[in-house]
């Protein structure tokens, strides 16, 4: 009896390890990690024109000339389900970046489409041409600049705003200048976006799009700009 005991004990150890081995094996595979080592591209691919790594930061573009296209530097493999931070930093004359997630390449183009979360800031005629979200800018000028930082993009697809941020929330959350905290959750249909861990845009797909791409930094078309993204952290669901 002594030993059927013992065996009882010792088989009811093993399982309790087994399934705790299974536990953490799990956790493991859920953890956050880096996006970027801080050191080189590995893990990215890109135009090395418009991609470098300058103290420890991803830098999209130049300040010496003009952008003439939109320039993206992508993941090499897929991301789905997905919990994404990072801080950004806009500096020259250009004002216009972005983090492209659930993306493609667009073959023969510079292009790449998926969703997008925006930064930097457009002309509020822009924004008014888009009835959905006209109100956010019907009592300002034409040519006053609205923040898309936060807002939800759908890039060389549907290529209209899909959620956009009310410009007092992100300009009360917003440092100019200076680095600012990215937030994109990414589940199944829904997409959520914070600025400086300040809630911005929500989303809920509809429309049968894709759930699985790359993510890609941008560096917008336009007047010299540089857009450096740091400290990328994400987290598979």
């Amino acid at each position: 009896m002594k030993l059927l005991h013992a065996f009882g004990r010792n088989r009811h150890l093993l399982l309790m390890l087994s399934v705790a081995s299974i536990m953490e094996s799990c956790g493991e595979s859920n953890q956050s990690v880096p996006l970027f080592n801080g050191e080189n591209l590995q893990g990215w691919e890109g135009k090395d024109k418009y991609f470098r790594v300058e103290d420890q930061a991803i830098v999209a573009g130049r300040l010496d000339e003009m952008i003439p296209q939109n320039e993206f530097l992508c993941t090499t493999r897929n991301y789905e389900n997905f919990d994404l931070s990072l801080n950004v930093r806009l500096t020259g004359e250009g004002d216009n970046g972005g983090v492209q997630f659930r993306s493609q390449r667009v073959a023969d183009s510079h292009e790449v489409s998926g969703y997008q979360a925006d930064i930097g800031f457009i002309p509020s005629a822009w924004i008014k041409q888009f009835p959905r979200f006209r109100h956010f800018a019907n009592n300002l000028e034409d040519d006053i600049p609205y923040p898309l930082w936060g807002s939800l993009y759908d890039e060389a697809r549907r290529s209209r705003i899909l959620a956009l941020g009310e410009r007092e929330i992100v300009l009360e959350n917003l440092k100019p200048n200076d680095w600012n905290k990215l937030r994109i959750r990414a589940v199944n249909q829904q997409i959520k976006i914070w600025l400086n861990d300040v809630p911005i845009s929500e989303f809920i797909e509809s429309e049968g799009m894709a759930r699985t791409g790359l993510i890609c930094l941008q560096v917008h078309s336009g007047p010299p700009l540089e857009v450096w993204y740091k400290d990328l952290i994400i987290k598979e669901l």
